[in-house]
């Protein structure tokens, strides 16, 4: 599990370029990807990327209750731990910088 920093706008090129620069790189091709179907994973670039790289694309269903479950709880141990950061001013910062 990776959680990357990402800003509004970012177009399925941005997010493509950024899953093959800080994940395939690091960590090597996914087996899956589960997502909630946002444009930026369903996009035919990507979905034409997943199939080369042989990456299934699951999609959540929408009021599954272990889905959303273990979604939320990842959301929210993410917001306790930028919640930390805030609180002492620890600036984030990546490999590259």
């Amino acid at each position: 599990m990776r959680f990357l920093p990402c800003h509004k706008g970012e177009t399925a090129m941005d997010t493509a370029l950024l899953f093959w620069n800080k994940i395939i790189s690091t960590c090597g091709v996914p087996k899956i990807i589960i997502s909630d179907r946002d444009p930026k994973f369903t996009s035919e670039f990507c979905t034409n990327l997943y199939d080369i790289l042989g990456t299934k694309l699951a999609f959540s269903t929408a009021y599954h209750p272990k889905t959303d479950g273990l979604a939320e709880r990842m959301i929210q141990t993410m917001e306790d731990i930028l919640r930390r950061f805030c609180a002492y001013g620890i600036e984030y910062k990546d490999h590259e910088g």
